[in-house]
């Protein structure tokens, strides 16, 4: 019996430490973090010199799709912190006054409603910025057909939030 209890201790550490093998998955995604940061950069360079000549129309999209990137940016943040400490360790420094308010407090639900969420805003500033093409001269045009899939597909992310928002309520009711 006891041979049995240490072949299933051994087997239970290793299924414990195979969780160890989600952090390159972390670190992989800081080096998408950083590609974020250059693409960011790149994109205000460009338009940066042509301030002088842009429209506002044109400032707009520079600034939604600006505001795009931090967004995709701040989600792979959360995933990044919130996902290390749910799934593979605690986080064992003190960041003191710049720790983030969320960090260890987001759970694997809350992880799953700011990522949803996420998903529709960038979704949301996506079909924006498509819409505000149209008529733009310098813009190809769009046929109807595009436009109504890209609004099919951003309700559909905006469906999925709201009933995976109704499913966690549904949870915590019964929970109570």
């Amino acid at each position: 019996m006891e041979k049995k209890q240490h072949v299933e201790d051994l087997f239970e550490r290793g299924l414990f430490a195979s969780r160890w093998l989600l952090a390159p998955m972390y670190a992989g995604l800081v080096i998408a973090l950083l590609m974020l940061v250059v693409i960011f950069f790149r994109e205000l360079a460009y338009y940066v010199p042509q301030m002088m000549t842009l429209s506002a129309e044109s400032v707009i999209l520079v600034a939604l799709t600006l505001i795009d990137l931090t967004l995709a940016a701040n989600l792979l943040l959360i995933v990044m912190f919130s996902g290390y400490e749910s799934f593979v360790s605690k986080f064992d420094f003190d960041a003191g006054a710049d720790r983030p308010g969320w960090m260890g407090k987001v759970d694997f639900g809350g992880l799953k409603m700011k990522l949803i969420a996420s998903i529709v805003a960038i979704s949301g500033i996506h079909l924006l910025k498509r819409f505000m093409e149209i008529g733009d001269p310098a813009t190809p045009a769009m046929d109807d057909r595009t436009l109504l899939w890209l609004t099919v597909i951003h309700m559909t992310f905006v469906l999925s939030g709201v009933l995976l928002a109704l499913m966690d309520w549904l949870q915590a009711r019964s929970a109570k």
